[in-house]
């Protein structure tokens, strides 16, 4: 087990790998309708830990195939639910880190999402129409891993979320919503995959987004609020984008994220002594790995991979 200070990646990879096994326990239960987003999370550390192969491949790719619906060509959260683009993107984002693509009916998941997109240039997350930037980013990213963002109007895609910023250089989940963290993040990446990062202030929400860092080194996600690890990656991915990552302090960040640990049993927590769980263990560590921790894999800001996945994608592409 590691000292203080440092990452306890074995314990992370061990809760990871048995938190899956434990099907009856609260946190399964509590994830039931997002298994998807639960499975991203997980293997997505394990490969940023350099232990994707500690889980099946093949087992893995079964049973997110069974979360497909053919018919509408979307994703759900888990078997018997309804599709979303939110488990959309999360299923193609583990079949990246598979190289396991193929399994998929390309155009007709493209399709499923572009036919999401509104006339005004927003994204609905699903049948139901619910409209919010956080599908935009989820749509833009998707098509993109999938080369084909041509499916959509991306002119109009960027001129609703340009129209979402506020005077404050950050971005809301509409028009007029408040500035989040969260939702920064969603409106910075998918302008960087648009190659479109110059509709940013970038100092003007460089300093809101540095202004997110606590006394304890933890970043919160808007004013007033406690420090979180999972900000650790929405805020430190969107400064990456935008160049202004040196405005905070990466050691009192990380010394923060590394005190959110159980370094007996694994897992990472939101903040320091609370109960751990698969969402805070991904950002944590991927929070880390921005910050080039040793023995972290590199990640990508705007793809939310790990950097050698999206190269090993669009190097094809090129090819």
């Amino acid at each position: 087990m590691g000292e203080p200070g440092e990452l306890a990646a074995d314990e992370h990879v061990r809760y990871i790998v048995t938190a899956e096994k434990k099907k009856d326990s609260f946190e399964s239960l509590v994830m039931e309708h997002l298994r998807l987003s639960g499975a991203y999370w997980g293997l997505t550390t394990l490969d940023l830990l350099h232990k994707l192969q500690a889980v099946d491949a093949r087992e893995v790719v079964d049973w997110i195939m069974s979360c497909y619906h053919p018919e509408s060509g979307g994703f759900a959260g888990n078997v018997g639910h309804d599709p979303h683009v939110l488990y959309t993107l999360s299923a193609v984002q583990v079949l990246c880190l598979f190289d396991r693509l193929d399994v998929l009916d390309v155009d007709k998941i493209a399709d499923y999402v572009a036919g999401l997109q509104k006339e005004d240039g927003s994204f609905a997350g699903d049948i139901w129409g619910e409209v919010d930037t956080r599908f935009s980013y989820i749509s833009i990213c998707t098509l993109s891993l999938l080369h084909r963002l041509h499916k959509i109007n991306v002119e109009k895609a960027v001129e609703y979320i340009v129209s979402c910023k506020n005077l404050d250089g950050g971005f809301g989940a509409m028009p007029g919503g408040e500035s989040h963290a969260g939702q920064i993040f969603c409106c910075v990446g998918a302008l960087a995959i648009t190659g479109s990062l110059h509709h940013v202030d970038r100092d003007l929400l460089g300093w809101w987004l540095c202004e997110r860092q606590c006394r304890d080194g933890g970043l919160n996600g808007r004013p007033e609020k406690l420090a979180d690890v999972c900000y650790s990656w929405w805020v430190l991915s969107s400064l990456i984008m935008i160049d202004r990552v040196h405005w905070i302090d990466k050691e009192k960040l990380a010394k923060f994220i590394l005190n959110c640990q159980d370094k007996e049993n694994g897992g990472i927590s939101d903040r320091p002594d609370n109960a751990v769980d698969i969402y805070h263990t991904y950002f944590g560590v991927a929070g880390l790995s921005l910050m080039e921790y040793p023995g972290v894999k590199p990640m990508d800001p705007a793809y939310a991979l790990p950097l050698d996945v999206v190269n090993r994608i669009f190097l094809r592409k090129q090819q």
